[in-house]
């Protein structure tokens, strides 16, 4: 077809650069225009994906020269572009013609008259031809995308055309580098992207910038290799195996190409394979953050990443790296097999109709083979893998491995890894070493079968040095004494030593184990019975160290003793061990015997002060009952106190109080304070007073000792009770059937402040009242307030009682206290 029979509409992407072309001024023209054409170019740059030029700002000579430049790029740029649309419009008259049977003349009619009925230009009809005579991926991937945005718009050309004239341009490439213009140019740039990057994944574990489009050649320079290990946006997409989106390139992020130009650029990688095979990366760069795609526009990046794999396979990198690395026949890595030491097998990847990998065949097992069940070479040898050895998809990850080392080309190495195969249906395991390498199409896997002898051997050694446990054998008839390095180290002498026989021990020990050495060694070598002996071995560096030594007899045929072997070991740590550990014993002991006498003092001088049901005390107008119950434990005897007094002045002293604490410390703080309260009261002072006076006492003259109390003054001739408390809980009032607690007035607990000031109160009690004061013991629980005990306090208490002592019995036996505290109750009836 020649040139007037092909339609003249530009390509997609290359509108604005041939419409310049047509515009040409005349070469005398180019100096006037010098600035405008700076700016044409620029802006044709930007959409074809170029990059911007900046004009400059005053007219001169080298500005119209660099003016002159880029305009002249640009055209090569739109020619190729033309280039690119021109061929995929001869491929659509190829398919009209081997569909209508007609000469190339007749499918330029044909493709002319389709385009005035359809109303669409010759590029996007030739890619709708292509499309559904192909009916490929690249054509899924647009109809995805034109079904995603509807019919397109007249500014911008559909999908289809895009990806179609890129696939074009691909295949007229002749280097990956011209397909990484093309697809910039004609699929990438409409998409709003600035630059892409295509990585060939070397075998090395390497990336080679095998093509470029959008970046400056000083960075592209720069990333022309990336050596293994560097974690850039290409590699993580290569482990992966899957696209990897980035929504900008932060400065915490993997570097990658094109960094510094776009730092808040969005990125997106994905593997460029084919038939289970990776062979690189394709990279796309946009100059702001990247927001999430659409599934459809990932599947038209993931297409144009196949074809650039389909061009890698075409046109594979050249340098020494890849060279070195990929031998080119699957008979040059027999031969390399068959030069190893260890055990190896050859595999070639087996794909299924569809290009996808679905085993690999074991094409050669080398002659130092060996299976890890035991079977034969050739029962292995030209099997599928999953076949030979089905377990190799389960747990160990062993197929995953291979399939990622076939597809990355990246080796993999690891030590003790698990073999499982199965035999009879019964999995049996085997530990190995691994290496898996890529060579070519090929990969090669080499184990090495863990030697169980060596093992075991080794972990006895390591047994040994952990225990400081040294082994010997020592043969009676020719002499000859064998011991291991350990042996050697606890005796503390160099292994070019000679040993030490087990008859010159004694020369050796402390004269005290003398004995129970020598009666080791007569039951060994005269009894021959085995035995043991712990004594003191002092080296010849002069450290003393303790031994344990084990010994068993052999016997010969003959019953005769032939040799004696055995093993000594270390015990100095553990004997010290037992000494500080009866050391201990001892102090424990002695101090649980402190502790239970002091117990006995305090639980002695407690009851000695306070009796358990002391006798009923008879004051005028007053009957008296006093009930103190102590804890359970022994080891928790309190400070609770309790005292009636009838003074010189005719009144009654009622006190009931209580010291925080337990011990020996609590009970003869208790003696003070109650002794102390005693001999204020002759002063004749208020209970407040007295209450003032008793928090110096318990501040001053006692161990950091707090209290608290309830203090009362009952007149006999009046009734009236004076009160005041610190701390305590009030008194309960029982009148007519009814129990009301007395309010709960201002005072600080004993002790608390070098001084306080206490709150007095006044009661008058009638005939046949009774009052209760009592110590927190007898109502305080763990699950419950104090108000809600109290409460309970005067419900039980309301209830009839026959006498006075009958209801503090009462009331001692049903209280719900779960403390184990010792408690004190006072009952006072009025008569």
């Amino acid at each position: 077809m020649s040139t007037s029979d092909t339609p003249q509409n530009p390509p997609y992407g290359a509108h604005g650069a041939a419409s310049h072309a047509e515009e040409r001024p005349e070469p005398g023209a180019v100096a006037d225009r010098s600035r405008d054409s700076g700016a044409t170019v620029a802006d044709t740059g930007r959409a074809a994906g170029a990059r911007p030029v900046v004009p400059r700002q005053t007219p001169s000579t080298l500005g119209r020269l660099v003016a002159t430049v880029e305009r002249l790029r640009e055209e090569v740029r739109a020619a190729h572009a033309a280039a690119d649309g021109r061929a995929l419009i001869e491929l659509a008259k190829g398919i009209l013609i081997g569909r209508l049977h007609c000469t190339p003349a007749a499918a330029a009619r044909q493709l002319d008259e389709l385009c005035r009925q359809s109303g669409l230009s010759p590029l996007e009809l030739a890619a709708d031809i292509v499309n559904q005579a192909a009916r490929d991926q690249l054509g899924e991937a647009a109809a995805e995308f034109v079904e995603r945005i509807g019919a397109p718009s007249a500014a911008s050309d559909p999908a289809a055309v895009r990806l179609r004239t890129a696939e074009s341009g691909a295949l007229a490439a002749g280097d990956t580098q011209a397909v990484a213009e093309s697809l910039l140019t004609n699929a990438l740039a409409p998409l709003g992207a600035v630059a892409v990057a295509v990585w060939t994944a070397v075998p090395d574990g390497s990336l080679t910038l095998a093509g470029h489009a959008g970046f400056p050649a000083e960075e592209a320079a720069r990333w022309r290799h990336v050596p293994p290990g560097v974690s850039t946006v290409a590699r993580l997409a290569l482990r992966e195996r899957g696209p990897v989106s980035l929504a900008g390139t932060d400065r915490d992020g993997p570097p990658s190409i094109g960094r510094t130009q776009w730092p808040d650029g969005g990125r997106m990688a994905v593997p460029a394979g084919t038939g289970g095979r990776i062979h690189g990366v394709l990279e796309v760069c946009w100059p702001r953050p990247l927001p999430p795609q659409p599934p459809q526009v990932e599947r038209q990046i993931e297409t144009l990443a196949e074809l650039c794999a389909h061009t890698m396979e075409l046109w594979p990198p050249h340098g020494p790296s890849r060279t070195e690395a990929v031998l080119p026949d699957v008979v040059e890595l027999i031969d390399l097999s068959e030069g190893l030491h260890d055990p190896a097998m050859v595999l070639t990847p087996v794909l299924d109709h569809a290009g996808r990998l679905v085993d690999f065949r074991i094409r050669h097992v080398s002659s130092t083979f060996v299976d890890p069940v035991g079977r034969p070479r050739g029962d292995v040898g030209g099997a599928l893998l999953l076949e030979a050895y089905p377990m190799a998809a389960g747990d160990s990850g062993l197929f995953d491995t291979i399939e990622r080392v076939h597809a990355t080309g990246e080796p993999f190495r690891a030590q003790r890894m698990n073999l499982t195969a199965l035999v009879d249906q019964v999995p049996l395991t085997t530990v190995a070493d691994i290496s898996i390498s890529r060579h070519g199409a090929a990969v090669l896997l080499i184990w090495r079968i863990e030697d169980e002898t060596a093992r075991l051997a080794s972990l006895l050694q390591h047994a040994q040095r952990l225990g400081r446990i040294g082994g010997f054998e020592e043969n009676l008839a020719t002499g000859v004494i064998t011991w291991n390095a350990q042996l050697y180290a606890l005796h503390g002498i160099p292994p070019t030593a000679p040993p030490v026989p087990l008859r010159e021990l004694p020369a050796y020990a402390h004269p005290d184990d003398s004995a129970g050495l020598g009666r080791f060694l007569r039951t060994v070598l005269r009894y021959r019975r085995p035995a043991s002996v712990d004594f003191r071995f002092r080296r010849p560096d002069g450290i003393t160290r303790h031994i344990r030594v084990i010994a068993e007899p052999v016997l010969d045929s003959d019953q005769r003793l032939h040799a004696v072997r055995g093993a000594c070991q270390d015990i100095s740590s553990q004997h010290w061990t037992e000494v500080a550990l009866a050391a201990t014993r001892d102090q424990l002991a002695h101090t649980e015997a402190e502790s239970a006498e002091r117990s006995r003092l305090a639980l002695q001088l407690q009851q000695a002060i306070m009796p358990p049901t002391p006798r009923a005390i008879e004051a005028p107008g007053l009957r008296v009952a006093v009930r103190y119950r102590p804890a359970e434990t022994e080891s928790l005897v309190g400070g609770d106190w309790y005292d009636t007094v009838i003074l010189p002045s005719g009144l009654v002293l009622l006190s009931v109080g209580d010291i925080a604490g337990h011990g020996i410390e609590a009970a003869t703080g208790m003696v003070v304070l109650r002794n102390a309260l005693r001999g204020l009261a002759v002063t004749g002072a208020g209970p407040a007073q007295l209450l003032s006076w008793l928090n110096i006492v318990t501040h001053h003259l006692t161990k950091q000792v707090t209290a608290t109390a309830v203090c009362g003054l009952f007149d006999p001739r009046t009734r009236v009770l004076r009160w005041a408390r610190a701390g305590h809980l009030p008194p309960v009032l029982l009148r007519g059937g009814e129990a009301t607690a007395f309010p709960l007035i201002e005072g600080l607990l004993l002790g608390a402040l070098p001084e306080a000031v206490y709150a007095e109160r006044e009661a008058r009690l009638e005939p046949h009242d009774t009052l209760l004061m009592f110590t927190d013991g007898l109502v305080e629980r763990r699950d419950s307030s104090v108000h809600d005990s109290l409460g309970h306090l005067m419900d039980a208490a309301a209830d009839p009682a026959v006498d006075l002592d009958g209801l503090l019995d009462r009331l001692l036996a049903d209280s719900r206290s779960d403390t184990d505290d010792d408690t004190c109750l006072i009952g006072i009836q009025v008569s």
